[in-house]
């Protein structure tokens, strides 16, 4: 199972790719977290569907200072999977 997700509020800033990060290699997720333009964090995830949802209970959470306003979910194909690694924040320095 394949899941993009959006997540606004305030979530740049405030380690929320660091905490994405974390959660999802603990689940054994694979997939990336950034940062968009528009100040919201992008998700994409692949796993098992039992993950996904602890996943996304870990995203309505978020780390301390965030605040998780809106989550937007899609299911994306099996085949966006396909090139999907370890789980890592595209774009960080």
């Amino acid at each position: 199972m394949v899941l993009h997700f959006l997540i606004q509020g305030r979530v740049q800033g405030v380690g929320f790719r660091w905490f994405v990060q974390r959660e999802a290699a603990e689940l054994e997720l694979r997939g990336w977290v950034r940062n968009t333009e528009d100040g919201d964090v992008e998700v994409v995830a692949a796993g098992d569907a039992g993950n996904l949802d602890e996943l996304r209970v870990s995203l309505r959470r978020g780390p301390r200072g965030a605040r998780v306003d809106r989550i937007v979910e899609n299911s994306l194909a099996e085949s966006e999977a396909k090139d999907l690694n370890s789980f890592q924040i595209d774009g960080a320095w």
